[in-house]
Parts: C-alpha cells; sequence; structure tokens
C-alpha cells in the first residue's frame, strides 16, 4: 500500500496530478479542491490511497487524512468505486458527508455524479455510522453559492496561475451559467471555461 508521496509536482490538471519522486511520475486523481492546493514545481507531501485491480493501479491523493479515510470507507460499499467515491468528496466535505448520511439525506447524497436513489439508499446501509459523527458545522449544502464561496474559488484559481481578473471573470460566467452550483462544481465549470479561452 502507497499511504503517502513526497515529492515536486510536475503538473496538474483538471482532475489529476503528476509527482516526481526520486526520479519516478506518478499521476493520482483527486478532487478539485485538493488539485487547486498543488503548483507545478512545489514540494508536497501528498496522502494517497492505492486501489489494485486485475487491468490497472490507481491512485488517489487526498489533503487530509480525514478525507482519506471517508475515501476507504465508501470504497467498501457494493457498487461504489473509486472515482464515485472521489466524486462524493468533490460535492461533499467529509463532515457534510456525515451529517447527510447519520441523517438519512436521500436527496443530498443524489447530488453526488452517478449516485441514484438506490445507491444513495444502499451507502446508507452498508455505512450506518462507520463514517462517525459529523461536527455541528457539518451540513449538507442546500444548492447554490455565496459571495464567500466565489472568493474561495477565485483564489483556487489563483493558485492554479490563473490571473485575478481572468479567475473572476470565469468564476462569475460559471456562476451565471449553473446558479445553484457549490463550491467543487463552480470550479469545475471555471477550470473548463479557462480551458476554452486559452486552447
Amino acid at each position: 500500500m502507497i499511504t503517502h508521496l513526497s515529492g515536486t509536482i510536475e503538473e496538474v490538471r483538471l482532475d489529476k496530478a503528476t509527482i516526481d519522486v526520486a526520479g519516478v511520475g506518478y499521476t493520482f486523481f483527486a478532487t478539485p479542491a485538493t488539485l487547486s492546493t498543488l503548483e507545478a514545481g512545489k514540494q508536497v507531501k501528498v496522502l494517497t490511497h492505492l486501489v489494485v485491480r486485475e487491468d490497472a493501479w490507481l491512485l488517489f491523493g487526498f489533503a487530509g487524512r480525514d478525507e482519506r479515510d471517508i475515501f476507504s470507507t465508501l470504497i467498501t460499499v457494493s457498487g461504489i468505486g473509486p472515482k464515485l467515491a472521489l466524486a462524493a468528496l468533490a460535492v461533499f466535505s467529509p463532515d457534510e458527508l456525515r451529517a447527510a448520511v447519520s441523517q438519512s439525506d436521500l436527496t443530498a447524497l443524489t447530488q453526488i455524479p452517478g449516485v441514484g436513489k438506490k445507491s444513495a439508499q444502499r451507502i446508507l446501509v452498508e455505512i450506518g455510522d462507520k463514517l462517525g459523527e459529523p461536527s455541528e458545522a457539518g451540513t449538507p449544502p442546500t444548492g447554490g453559492i455565496g459571495s464567500a464561496g466565489k472568493e474561495e474559488v477565485c483564489h483556487a484559481l489563483e493558485q492554479l496561475g490563473w490571473r485575478t481578473p481572468l479567475a473572476q471573470k470565469a468564476v462569475n460566467e460559471a456562476a451565471e451559467a449553473n446558479p445553484q452550483a457549490g463550491v467543487p462544481e463552480l470550479l469545475r465549470g471555471a477550470l473548463q471555461l479557462l480551458g476554452k479561452h486559452h486552447a
């Protein structure tokens, strides 16, 4: 099991990044929030989870231990693979996910791309209390995003190397295109717009 990697970030893309560890490049998938903290040329330590399949070895990276622990628990659920577990962490913070599960909130869980009502019910049945109790701040998002969320996305884009005016413009356009977007969706939308404008 590869539990962490320490090295230099070589490349950051929309859904993954590559880290150079002693001359060997490792590509790992991660959430937009985690990827926004990475910069090419920067020395970092990334917590990881290795998923071994017959046809591939897939590496997933996380900003913190709590996020990785939630991921490890989610992939024990029947029908929930690593890509779907990562999508859950792109939509919810660990505490928001705990809140959704502890409150048996099927509507919140179906906000995860690829999760329908049956999959959400399976998550509730199979996970039970394995995630633990959420903090008081951990409440599932109700849709939409405020000015503080937009600022968070702008800052993430600046960390990825975009100039502030371009970042702000992309965030505003993405918010207009998807008024119900939360922070992860808005970040993805803004990155897609920036990619199109500078292709």
